[in-house]
């Protein structure tokens, strides 16, 4: 077993432990979906995908005040996954907009994962902030995962991947557990950096 790749997925399992699919909160309340399904409240969707092969990602938004609401995709590293279509144009930049009291907006994006990581496996998560609309105060942010997806070395349309030296997932994930909406970026910062690290050697 390659020592190296056991430790990145064991990481990679520590981020995706505090995940949510559906959540209240005083501010508001949010439904997760993967390609058009509703993830109950403890689920992550687990895809295996074709390199470039498309899939939906979800999120149906109610808030009870009025609030500016920034929202974005994220992904450990970096061009790991494309974003076709949605709310925000790419990976790890946020799209933010003003939601009025007790309204509801529905938030989709169509992604491809790229051949970067392809024969391996990784997450691919949502990173919300709701800010108050009057003081520019935080009332809540948090980031959870919605899918953890394992790339094939096949192309979605029948090509094989040039590349053969790619990182290949040797655990089987298993993330779980549910988180409330309250839950912050702090806890999963020095993991993601470590996992930088080993693959910088």
């Amino acid at each position: 077993m390659n020592k190296k790749f056991f430790l990145v997925n064991l990481l990679i399992i520590l981020v995706l432990i505090p995940s949510i699919a559906t959540a209240d909160s005083p501010y508001g309340k949010m439904d997760i979906y993967y390609n058009e399904k509703l993830l109950s409240g403890e689920d992550v969707a687990k895809p295996v995908l074709k390199v470039e092969e498309p899939f939906k990602i979800g999120i149906n938004l109610t808030v009870h005040q009025k609030c500016h609401v920034s929202i974005m995709l994220s992904e450990i590293g970096d061009n790991n996954f494309e974003i076709v279509s949605g709310p925000t144009s790419k990976m790890k930049d946020y799209g933010t907009e003003l939601l009025d009291q007790n309204s509801s907006k529905m938030y989709e994006w169509t992604v491809k994962a790229t051949d970067n990581w392809a024969g391996g496996s990784l997450p691919i998560n949502l990173v919300y902030q709701i800010n108050d609309f009057d003081t520019g105060d935080i009332l809540v942010k948090g980031k959870f995962t919605v899918a953890y997806c394992t790339i094939s070395n096949e192309y979605y349309g029948g090509e094989t991947p040039t590349s053969e030296n790619q990182p290949v997932s040797e655990t089987e994930p298993s993330p779980s557990s549910a988180s409330t909406p309250a839950f912050t970026l702090a806890g999963a910062i020095p993991v993601i950096a470590l996992v930088l690290a080993l693959f910088r050697r």
